[in-house]
């Protein structure tokens, strides 16, 4: 029994540093060297890619990145293409799920639930404004995880998904990255580090929040 509560205590103390990387990096650089580099890759790869995993650290860790890569404790040349790799990679395996289980589940014609028609609704929506979508997304903390899902449910030309997937994964992990390795060590952000993971995430949602009262002040008009 108590080898069973030191293994449980083990795995629940490792969901808690993954769960919180953009807080505890600095240990796991200190704890696995090396292996850190494959360690941020899987966790930016699950942040976008597996619709079950939301709640993982994005902006906030991307920025920490940077931020350690400034101080050389990472090497930002070899950190912020895998990133971007990982970024780009984890959207193609959620639009694929999406894709393969969405006419699985909406081909009822009279369910309540999953009508096809509201599948073609979003399949109509993908194709119409869905570049904008699948880029903006990116800086908006869960729907990013979620966006390439549903892209894939309603059957959104994979070239066109793919397109916009590579700038919004580019410019999503260079932003904030390089935001992190030119801004992060200067010691007013350093020393109120929780208020700037808060500033990220406000400046993320902003882009969303800005393109919903657009859209409304556009249907108030018409």
């Amino acid at each position: 029994m108590d080898i069973l509560g030191h293994i449980i205590d083990g795995l629940v103390y490792a969901f808690q540093v993954f769960l919180h990387l953009d807080k505890t990096l600095g240990a796991v650089i200190q704890d696995y060297g090396a292996w850190t580099y494959l360690i941020l890759f899987l966790i930016i790869f699950c942040e976008t890619g597996l619709v079950v995993t939301p709640i993982l650290p994005g902006d906030s860790l991307l920025f920490a990145v940077g931020t350690f890569a400034a101080m050389q404790y990472l090497d930002i040349y070899k950190l912020w293409p895998l990133l971007v790799l990982a970024a780009i990679l984890g959207d193609n395996v959620n639009y694929a799920v999406g894709n393969y289980i969405g006419p699985k589940v909406f081909h009822y014609e009279n369910s309540r639930i999953f009508k096809k028609e509201y599948l073609a609704k979003t399949h109509d929506f993908y194709e119409k404004y869905g570049g904008k979508a699948i880029i903006l997304c990116k800086y908006v903390p869960i729907i990013r995880t979620f966006a390439p899902f549903v892209a894939g449910v309603g059957a959104m030309t994979y070239p066109r998904f793919l397109m916009f997937n590579v700038i919004g994964g580019f410019t999503w992990v260079t932003l904030i990255t390089f935001a992190g390795y030119f801004f992060g060590n200067i010691p007013v952000i350093r020393n109120n580090f929780s208020f700037v993971v808060l500033a990220i995430i406000v400046i993320s949602v902003l882009p969303a929040v800005l393109e919903y009262v657009k859209h409304r002040r556009s249907s108030a008009a018409a």
